[in-house]
C-alpha cells in the first residue's frame, strides 16, 4: 500500500494551471522529496492533498481511501506555510490550544511526547515569540505531529535554517520514519540537505510531474566524473580532450565526465608532460542532476 497515491490531479486559477494533471506515488515510510521551482505547484499540491483547496478534477487517495475520507484525514498531519502560532503564548499554551482543537484525549501526554521528538522538552515554557527561526519551524512539526498522525506533509520546513538547525531537523525526519513509522512529504529548495535524508524524489514543473524516483535510482543515475589540478591547466585540458569525450574547465580544476578511471587520466597526462597535483573522483548529486534536468526539459 501507498501512502499517496494521485491521478490526473489538477487545479487552475483564473484559467492557468497550477497542478495540471500530475501523478504521484508515495509510498508507506518513505521520506519523500518533493523538489521544483518556485511556482513549480508543490504548495498547491500539498494543499490538495491536506484538503486546503478543491481540486478541478483528478483522485487523490490516503492509504489506498479517498482523501476526503474522515478517518484517513485524521491520519495526516502538516505544516504548510507556518505553524500558526500565537507569539505571546507558550510553547505549551499553543500546543495546548491545539489538542484541544484535535480533540485529543491525555492532552499533557501528547504534549510532552511530540517535545521529545523535536527535541524541544526543555522549551514548553518559552514564550513562542522569543523562539528561534529552528524552534518555530519544530514547534509546528510538534503541532502537526499531535494525533500521532501516519503521513507528514512539510512545506519547505528547513528554508532559512543555519547548519544547527538543518542537522537538527534532518535527525527529527529521520526518526520520525524510523521510530515512528511516519511517511514524510517535505518540498525544499535545499536539495543538498534533502539529498541526505529523502529515500524518493517527485521532481515536478509548470504543475506536472516531470519524474520520480528512489534515492537508490537516482543513485545509479548520477553521472560519474573526476575532477584534478595541475600547474598548466588549460594545457591539460587540451590534452584530455583528444581523449575524452566531456572535458570541462571549471575554476581552479578540470572536470571529466563518464570515466571510472582517474589512474587513466593520470598516466595519459604525465605522458604528455602535465604532472596532477589533486584528483578526485566524484558523483553528480541531486542538485546537479536536477539542473541538468530542468536544462534538457527547456531544450526540449
Amino acid at each position: 500500500m501507498n501512502a499517496i497515491e494521485i491521478k490526473n490531479l489538477s487545479k487552475s486559477f483564473r484559467g492557468m494551471y497550477a497542478v495540471d494533471h500530475l501523478t504521484m506515488t508515495v509510498p508507506v515510510g518513505a521520506i519523500y522529496g518533493f523538489i521544483g521551482e518556485n511556482g513549480s505547484g508543490k504548495s498547491t499540491t500539498e494543499k490538495l492533498i491536506c484538503g486546503h483547496l478543491v481540486p478541478d478534477d483528478g483522485e487523490i487517495k490516503l492509504f489506498g481511501k479517498d482523501y476526503t475520507n474522515p478517518g484517513v484525514r485524521a491520519r495526516v498531519g502538516a505544516l504548510i506555510e507556518n505553524a500558526g502560532c500565537f507569539p505571546n503564548s507558550s510553547v505549551y499554551q499553543n500546543l495546548r490550544m491545539q489538542t484541544i482543537n484535535l480533540g485529543l484525549e491525555n492532552p499533557d501526554e501528547e504534549i510532552s511526547r511530540v517535545l521529545k521528538i523535536v527535541r524541544m522538552e526543555d522549551s514548553a515554557r518559552l514564550k513562542f515569540k522569543k523562539c528561534s527561526l529552528g524552534m518555530k519551524q519544530r514547534i509546528g512539526i510538534a503541532m502537526a505531529l499531535l494525533g500521532d498522525p501516519a503521513l507528514l506533509i512539510l512545506d519547505e520546513p528547513i528554508n532559512g535554517l543555519d547548519t544547527d538547525g538543518m542537522r537538527i531537523m534532518r535527525e527529527i525526519l529521520v526518526d520520525i520514519t524510523t521510530n515512528y513509522g511516519c511517511t514524510v512529504l517535505i518540498s525544499s529548495h535545499i536539495l543538498g540537505e534533502l539529498e541526505k535524508i529523502a529515500t524518493h524524489y517527485g521532481i515536478i514543473r509548470r504543475g506536472k510531474m516531470i519524474m520520480e524516483l528512489s534515492a537508490k535510482e537516482m543513485d545509479a543515475r548520477a553521472q560519474v566524473f573526476v575532477t584534478l589540478k595541475t600547474k598548466d591547466l588549460n594545457g591539460a585540458a587540451e590534452v584530455l580532450q583528444k581523449m575524452f569525450s566531456d572535458v570541462r574547465r571549471e575554476d581552479d580544476a578540470i572536470c571529466v565526465y563518464d570515466v571510472d578511471s582517474p589512474e587513466e587520466i593520470v598516466e595519459h597526462l604525465i605522458k604528455n608532460g602535465h604532472i596532477v597535483n589533486e584528483i578526485k573522483k566524484n558523483k553528480i548529486g541531486l542538485e546537479e542532476y536536477y539542473i541538468e534536468l530542468m536544462s534538457k526539459k527547456e531544450e526540449a
